[in-house]
């Protein structure tokens, strides 16, 4: 089975994507809308300045719509008026950290705005595949030093990891008690960390090093022993994409799905770091100022046999070229250059990798 995802299947469709003024949500955008989608998303105003989604224009390709994910009313007007047969649900509060500075807005945006999500695909018709796109940090974390699969214990010790398994919940229930009949495929996808070209986001490690790159600082790391899932971005977004078509020509293929890394690119942060300084250069260097802040998980790793086996799928970027591949973005936005085109050089050059290989 070939694991490529053929992008063809969605031109001329009616996609509709929550969160994707977001990072990921952008690179989603532009892979959707150079294929000719017909575009509509929702979505709060982008987090940050800059911003990957302004800076590549993103809004001139696309209905976005502004949008608070709690706002079932505004929502429901949305999908009305786009009438979607694709459905993309990223929308969410996405940081551990500001899940303990808030964590009832948390909840509310993870698990209630699920909820509006499968309310409007219930009430109005069309819909006929919908993703939920949740995080690897769904499981309960014994630490252990293999990869959780997808039949493993959902839990969450933070209030972000546990609204995200609530609302893998919750989508396992509308599935089970509204979709059982198969007339529309529901799936969920569980996602380690990713990086890449135009991650401006605050407290994540590779925006961190991108504006201490960009400033000549010392890039400052905080957790350098946690084991985490790297990939770059455009591996899992493929993921989502072939899942999405899949199960709309066959419901069958509906389920819930690990997306991550082969085991030799879940490595320290203090690791990634280095790879980073090494990619850049210029004599860019890092300090480890770990601090004792709230509980993070300090080892996770998942097992992706599962989606693997059933659709022949692999990372095909390696984490040293997936690092790569942030420094070269990083360095053509530095230096003015078109980051649109930047970004769909290597969408291409994605595309034509059969292997997951760093060079």
């Amino acid at each position: 089975m070939d694991d490529m995802v053929n992008l063809n299947f969605f031109h001329g469709k009616r996609v509709f994507i929550t969160g994707h003024t977001g990072f990921k949500g952008s690179w989603l955008c532009k892979i959707l809308s150079n294929v000719g989608a017909e575009l509509t998303g929702y979505s709060l105003a982008p987090p940050n300045n800059p911003n990957l989604f302004s800076i590549c224009g993103m809004e001139h390709n696309m209905h976005s719509i502004i949008g608070d994910i709690r706002d079932k009313s505004k929502l429901m007007s949305a999908f009305q008026q786009s009438s979607p047969e694709v459905v993309i649900h990223m929308a969410a509060q996405p940081l551990v950290r500001d899940s303990y500075r808030d964590p009832a807005y948390t909840f509310e945006t993870n698990i209630m705005g699920t909820v509006n999500v499968l309310e409007c695909i219930r009430i109005i018709d069309g819909v006929k595949s919908f993703l939920n796109v949740t995080t690897d940090k769904v499981y309960q974390n014994h630490e252990w030093h293999w990869g959780y699969r997808e039949v493993d214990t959902l839990g969450g010790f933070d209030p972000y990891s546990n609204s995200k398994s609530c609302s893998e919940l919750v989508t396992q229930s509308y599935a089970n008690s509204f979709f059982a009949d198969g007339h529309i495929a529901i799936s969920t996808v569980r996602a380690g960390n990713v990086i890449g070209g135009g991650d401006f986001a605050n407290d994540r490690i590779i925006p961190d090093c991108v504006r201490a790159a960009l400033q000549r600082d010392t890039i400052i790391v905080r957790n350098p022993h946690s084991i985490r899932p790297y990939q770059h971005v455009l591996d899992p977004l493929f993921a989502y994409l072939l899942i999405l078509q899949k199960q709309y020509e066959n419901p069958l293929f509906a389920g819930c799905y690990n997306v991550g890394p082969d085991d030799c690119d879940s490595l320290e942060t203090g690791k990634l770091v280095e790879l980073f300084c090494t990619s850049w250069g210029d004599g860019l260097n890092w300090e480890d100022r770990s601090i004792d802040g709230p509980h993070e998980a300090s080892y996770l790793k998942l097992d992706c046999s599962k989606i693997k086996t059933t659709f022949g799928w692999k990372p095909r970027w390696g984490i040293v070229k997936a690092v790569d591949k942030t420094v070269e973005w990083t360095l053509k936005y530095k230096l003015g250059a078109d980051v649109c085109t930047a970004m769909d050089e290597q969408i291409a050059e994605y595309m034509e990798s059969r292997e997951n290989k760093n060079v």
